[in-house]
């Protein structure tokens, strides 16, 4: 009785185990994406003449507003 009791937490163990790597893995991915988003816009931004801290807020928003819609499928243009 017991071995069946530890067995079935073992694969409870697992199965957490391979839900938080899926889901890092997911993670990892969206970040990726904003940050490449990020790192453009605000290029752009900057060789537009626009300041730091203007740019920083305006690729934050602009980007995360396309992460969201990309979430949710949702087409931007």
């Amino acid at each position: 009785m017991a071995a069946n009791k530890l067995f079935a937490v073992f694969v409870m163990c697992i199965v957490v185990v391979a839900a938080m790597q899926l889901r890092q893995a997911e993670a990892t991915d969206g970040d990726s994406k904003f940050k490449d988003c990020f790192t453009s816009c605000e290029k752009e931004c900057m060789d537009d003449g626009h300041g730091n801290t203007f740019c920083e807020m305006k690729c934050d928003s602009d980007c995360g507003a396309k992460e969201i819609a990309d979430k949710l499928n949702i087409n931007l243009n």
